[in-house]
């Protein structure tokens, strides 16, 4: 799958099996004159990175006694070999830099705040050696370092019925979106300031939440249950799929896990609620952020023994055609500010990362396209090596050269939370310039904004209360602006 990816092959996560980024003898992937046949391929590399591992599995199961179908089974084995090293290897990457251009490595010269997931590093004095600029440089980067990185994987067992056994060129949107729910469990179970510790043995909390990612059916979070509880919205081992399908599957994975465990024992101890537009969008405007209904989620998650519970907003949008409308620009830049942020679900066509932070035009990302060996983790084994979930290479990208088909989250750890959350994004909307990525509303049946002025005390009122609902905001001219969105 392309993706964004460094200029410099030899800067590594701080993985030890971030292997396609580590030449091996043998393998086709050192630097060299094999380059020039790698570039002249890559129109083909997507195409046969998704097959090699069902080529795997086949050559597993069809040998055959006969001599001429050994041969021509060798010449095909050879063949596909030569592919896996071309996926999996080095060069995969210097593939998708050629397709797509490098990124960024490490802090651009700005001097700039920069915000992560809700906290501000203060880094404007950097330039003058100033000391507390220099103390929160490092803090920033140990933040972003402690930020749980999922990868493609390969050698986990088949997926289903398929022959799959790695997700390499097909599961970037997947791994992007387990490292948001896995910042949301993090926040939820350690809180933010929880960094990883240097130290073993580590919090039983987090290799417990490591564990859920695992990439077996056995692991709650997997790839394989992602999968299965996708199908209905075009989920498929093999394909790529979009942040609104990604978001919805994560809503119906949630469900099947809350059904089959008491509620003192769920995985994910959160409701999630998908904010869409009014009746799923049908009707254009911004998507809504319905008091009412997350209300409602909180009600459901708790087995009506509740009237509130932590929850997950999982926000999908576009916001263009074949880019970033620059007039959401500025709001998409607001949402890392919020405390409530998990950052967003985005990259370019086809190629998906997972954004955390932001400083002035750039935004920092972790990305997925690094194939690693299968990792299951023990939640007996505090001492377990993490590395591979961890990134200390710092990348960033322009904000306006994101693919505008994109997801925010937000964690909301109880009601007081929310309705700050809910405070901050009818601000944010009322000042959008008519352009807001989402505004809020307490019910959805009269269309009338929330102003941001209006207290949040009497959302958490009558369940049924139908007193505000949402409608599109335009400009100050009453002019809609619903020819930018593009619904789900």
């Amino acid at each position: 799958m392309k993706g964004f990816h460094e200029r410099n092959d030899s800067l590594n996560c701080s993985s030890k099996a971030s292997i396609d980024s580590s030449p091996t003898p043998g393998t086709g992937s050192e630097p060299g004159p094999n380059d020039s046949k790698f570039s002249k391929t890559s129109l083909w590399s997507n195409f046969f990175a998704s097959a090699f591992s069902v080529f795997d599995t086949y050559s597993e199961s069809s040998s055959s006694s006969a001599c001429e179908r050994k041969s021509s089974f060798s010449k095909t084995n050879g063949w596909t070999a030569a592919v896996k090293r071309v996926v999996s290897g080095g060069s995969m990457r210097r593939i998708h830099e050629r397709v797509l251009g490098p990124s960024k490595i490490g802090i651009s010269s700005s001097t700039s705040d920069i915000w992560l997931l809700g906290l501000c590093y203060k880094i404007s004095q950097e330039s003058s050696g100033d000391v507390d600029a220099t103390s929160a440089l490092a803090a920033f980067k140990q933040d972003f370092s402690s930020r749980i990185l999922m990868t493609y994987r390969k050698g986990f067992d088949a997926i289903g019925e398929t022959k799959i056994t790695s997700d390499a060129s097909w599961g970037c949107m997947l791994r992007s979106s387990q490292m948001l729910v896995a910042q949301a469990l993090l926040f939820h179970r350690l809180g933010r300031s929880w960094r990883k510790p240097s130290q073993k043995p580590f919090d039983l909390a987090y290799i417990e939440i490591l564990h859920q990612f695992g990439d077996s059916e056995a692991s709650a979070f997997s790839i394989h249950n992602l999968v299965e509880a996708g199908k209905n919205y075009g989920l498929a081992a093999g394909s790529w799929v979009g942040p609104y399908a990604m978001c919805r599957s994560w809503e119906s994975l949630a469900r099947s896990k809350r059904e089959e465990i008491d509620l003192e024992c769920q995985l994910l101890p959160m409701a999630v609620y998908v904010v869409s537009g009014d009746e799923d969008g049908e009707r254009g405007g911004a998507p809504v952020v319905c008091i009412e209904d997350a209300s409602r989620h909180c009600f459901v998650f708790s087995r009506h023994q509740a009237d509130w519970t932590p929850i997950l907003l999982l926000v999908p949008l576009v916001l263009g055609l074949d880019k970033v409308n620059p007039r959401y620009i500025p709001s998409l830049q607001a949402t890392f500010t919020f405390p409530q942020c998990l950052g967003i679900l985005g990259g370019k066509p086809g190629a998906s990362t997972y954004i955390v932070g932001v400083q002035e035009e750039n935004v920092f990302y972790l990305d997925p396209h690094d194939v690693q060996p299968v990792v299951n983790l023990s939640t007996e084994n505090l001492e377990a090596d993490t590395s591979s979930y961890h990134c200390n290479i710092i990348r960033y990208i322009p904000l306006d050269s994101l693919d505008p088909s994109l997801a925010i989250g937000f964690f909301c750890r109880d009601k007081d939370d929310f309705d700050d959350f809910c405070f901050r994004a009818s601000k944010l909307a009322d000042e959008s310039n008519g352009a807001p990525l989402f505004t809020v509303a307490r019910t959805h049946s009269v269309f009338k904004p929330i102003n941001h002025g209006d207290t949040m005390a009497d959302a958490g009122g009558d369940r049924m209360d139908d007193s505000v609902g949402v409608l599109p905001t335009g400009d100050v001219d009453g002019n809609s602006h619903e020819d930018d969105w593009q619904f789900l």
